[in-house]
């Protein structure tokens, strides 16, 4: 069975679109995972820090007690 060529939106260059292929269906898989390494280490300390805080206050809000 052919698998469908594709023409990547990123680099423009044609591959085959395969099942179980990482990353999105409209881009090769060099620019996929050229992605999903941009991604990986997005996570620092200070986000994490504002995303606990954001966590903390969504939870103040869903769990105060009416009065």
């Amino acid at each position: 069975m052919a698998f469908p060529i594709k023409v990547c939106v990123a680099c423009g260059e044609e591959f085959e679109l395969r099942p179980g292929k990482p990353g999105f269906a409209n881009r090769c898989p060099d620019c996929s995972e050229a992605e999903n390494e941009d991604a990986a280490g997005d996570l620092s300390s200070g986000n994490r820090e504002l995303d606990a805080e954001r966590r903390k206050a969504i939870r103040d809000m869903l769990y105060r007690k009416e009065s």
